[in-house]
C-alpha cells in the first residue's frame, strides 16, 4: 500500500509540475491575435521613434526583438492567419526590422526603413479595424 501511495504522489507531483510549466506565459502575448498586433505595433513604432541618443535605447530595442520572436512562435504556423492581410504585412515589417537588429545591432535605423516601417504598421493596424 505503501508503494502505491508514493508512485500516485510522485504522478500528482509531475502532473502539478507540467501544468504549471506550461501554463505559464512569459511572452506577455494573450493569445488574441488583432490584441497582440496592436500591442506589438505600439511596441515597435515606440523602439523605431526612438533618438538615437535615448539612454535607454538599448533596453526598448531589446524589448522589440523580444517582441518580435514571441509573436514569431506564435503566429508563425498558424495557417488560418496566412491569407490575412493585416499578418502578411505584419510580417514583412517584422521582417525587415528583424534584419536590421541582426545585421546592424549598434547603428541607427536608417530614414528609408523608419517611413517603410510605419507605413506598413498603419496598414497592419487598418487591416486589423476592417477585420483581414
Amino acid at each position: 500500500m505503501k508503494r502505491y501511495l508514493s508512485r500516485l504522489l510522485a504522478l500528482v507531483l509531475v502532473v502539478a509540475i507540467g501544468l504549471v510549466g506550461c501554463s505559464n506565459n512569459p511572452s506577455g502575448l494573450t493569445g488574441n491575435y488583432s490584441q497582440d498586433t496592436l500591442a506589438v505595433v505600439n511596441t515597435l513604432k515606440t523602439a523605431i521613434e526612438l533618438p538615437n541618443d535615448a539612454p535607454d535605447k538599448a533596453a526598448v530595442q531589446a524589448e522589440a526583438r523580444q517582441k518580435i520572436n514571441d509573436f514569431f512562435a506564435r503566429y508563425r504556423r498558424d495557417s488560418s492567419l496566412k491569407t490575412l492581410r493585416s499578418f502578411t504585412t505584419m510580417q514583412t515589417a517584422l521582417n525587415g526590422l528583424a534584419a536590421h537588429y541582426s545585421s546592424y545591432p549598434n547603428r541607427p535605423i536608417p530614414e528609408k526603413l523608419k517611413q517603410r516601417l510605419k507605413l506598413e504598421f498603419n496598414q497592419v493596424e487598418s487591416a486589423i479595424r476592417q477585420g483581414a
